[in-house]
């Protein structure tokens, strides 16, 4: 079973962010990087994958060259080799972003595609989707569990209320990876040594023949939070004052 995993390098989550001078996206000059967490999902489920059914597993990133520490990752925790079309994407729309992994993916014909449910950066939550339908796939989202078949797969969906899915479905397919599937793993010494070795296929989008057009969305303006201060006295005997009190922070909050 040969798999794709679609990975995106994204700002470290403990970052301090400044809003870049022209307001429209962050200043990255002095950011840390690292690997987005749904697509670290998604990459365990496919090295589990080949664990129990053997394969290849195939990291596929396009973003500028500092992606290659993401990509580096993603060979020491286990895959095989990797693909890294070097460009620059923060002006990519998903669509655009999908045609240039389609792409990409075409020249491999692999038996399963994953990417994560969405990226922490944006969080659009389309990329994966948008893949699937060009590159004519059966897919399914917010997958929880994958079982390998005779002739295909059965996943498990997470839906609303705590309810869930189970679905039969052909290979070749694409799967929208939700955080939290497994437990990741840390990649071992060997594994960092071994990563080495590792081919790392480097591309550009005019190499797979992919003209980056007009981004059909915009972001036109990017700023922090506003923080307001506001007291609310709750009515009631202490018992009914502590339970709203506990909803606010439970649902409006979320801090418990």
């Amino acid at each position: 079973m040969k798999i794709i995993v679609a990975i995106k390098q994204v700002p470290a989550r403990d970052s301090q962010l400044r809003i870049a001078g022209a307001g429209k996206w962050i200043e990255e000059t002095d950011l840390a990087y690292e690997i987005n967490e749904p697509d670290a999902y998604a990459l365990e489920e496919a090295l589990q994958l080949k664990e129990k059914h053997s394969g290849e597993v195939v990291a596929l990133c396009a973003a500028p060259e500092r992606a290659g520490q993401t990509i580096r990752e993603a060979l020491a925790k286990g895959a095989d080799r990797a693909i890294h079309i070097e460009e620059d994407m923060s002006a990519f729309d998903p669509l655009a972003a999908a045609r240039v992994l389609a792409a990409a993916i075409q020249t491999e014909s692999p038996d399963l595609v994953l990417t994560g449910l969405q990226s922490d950066d944006l969080g659009y939550g389309q990329t994966g989707v948008i893949l699937a339908e060009l590159l004519g796939l059966p897919h399914a989202t917010i997958v929880m569990q994958v079982e390998k078949l005779d002739g295909g797969i059965r996943v498990k969906r997470e839906l609303e209320d705590g309810w869930f899915q189970q679905v039969e479905m052909p290979l070749p397919a694409l799967l929208t990876i939700q955080s939290g599937i497994s437990k990741l793993r840390y990649a071992t010494l060997m594994g960092i040594k071994k990563a080495k070795s590792k081919e790392v296929k480097r591309i550009s989008a005019a190499d797979l023949g992919v003209t980056p057009s007009a981004a059909s969305i915009a972001l036109e303006r990017v700023y922090l939070p506003e923080r307001t201060k506001r007291t609310q006295l709750f009515e009631g005997n202490p018992k009914e004052a502590a339970a709203k009190l506990v909803e606010k922070l439970k649902f409006e909050a979320r801090v418990i």
